[in-house]
């Protein structure tokens, strides 16, 4: 009898165990899955780059022989001058969405048919993404003071982009409601674009509330006819330098695809 009493003690208290391990067990899982989907956000990434290529405009040597002594020639004379206050970017982007943890190891991911986002280019190697808006004017003068850029240069960031059109898009979870930000257009087949919505390779400013760091921002547009006529791109971005520095301004590229 007591043999069986025991037994009967002995089986519940098992049971009660292994409900205790099942548990623990499901507690663990939940933990590590809310682990792995708070610590997914979508913001804007740094990317891998892949150089491909540089060019810039040379001049050829032009001269006149033909004018004969004693003679006054009158000349019309055209010249498009390399503007060394801007640099421009154009390329492709691929990428996938994923579900990682901190470690970047993926549990899952989903390839996309077509490319979509955003290319984001600043002089900050880091922005306060849920922090972000449309730029002012404050922003756009320190940001041109900042690369010898003068308010009545007719190439400065001001000039440039001056108008308010492009689509709405959003940077991470933040909404920029459409032709609500300063924006400008790069040229498709060696030619300005009809200004509008709709219009390929928009850009528009942004600002970091939080730095007031300036944020060069463009829509991409998956295999689309580019600047030369010829090639087709993703993207295509201008940005500010200074002219007059001997080194080169640094750029700090973040996407976000979706």
């Amino acid at each position: 009898m007591k043999k069986n009493i025991l037994l009967g003690y002995s089986i519940r208290i098992l049971s009660r165990l292994k409900a205790i391990r099942y548990v623990v067990m499901i507690s663990c899982v939940s933990v590590f899955l809310l682990l792995v989907l708070t610590s997914v956000y979508a913001i804007p990434s740094s990317p891998q780059i892949t150089y491909i290529s540089n060019s810039t405009f040379v001049s050829t040597l032009t001269n006149r022989s033909t004018d004969q002594k004693g003679t006054i020639t009158i000349l019309s004379m055209a010249l498009n001058q390399q503007d060394y206050r801007w640099k421009a970017y154009v390329g492709n982007v691929t990428g996938n969405l994923v579900l990682d943890d901190a470690n970047a190891n993926t549990i899952y991911d989903w390839s996309l048919a077509v490319i979509s986002g955003e290319v984001y280019v600043t002089r900050a190697s880091s922005v306060s993404w849920s922090n972000v808006s449309c730029v002012n004017n404050s922003v756009i003068i320190n940001e041109q003071s900042a690369l010898g850029m003068g308010v009545s240069d007719s190439d400065n960031i001001n000039r440039t982009f001056n108008y308010t059109v492009h689509r709405s898009f959003l940077v991470g979870t933040k909404n920029i409601t459409n032709s609500s930000c300063r924006s400008t257009f790069t040229y498709v087949n060696d030619a300005p674009q009809t200004v509008s919505e709709s219009a390929r390779f928009q850009e528009i400013l942004l600002k970091d509330d939080i730095s007031g760091s300036l944020i060069y921002t463009t829509l991409l547009e998956q295999d689309q006819l580019s600047y030369d006529g010829s090639n087709t791109y993703d993207f295509q971005i201008i940005v500010a330098e200074n002219e007059s520095s001997s080194t080169p301004t640094n750029y700090y590229f973040y996407v976000e695809l979706g």
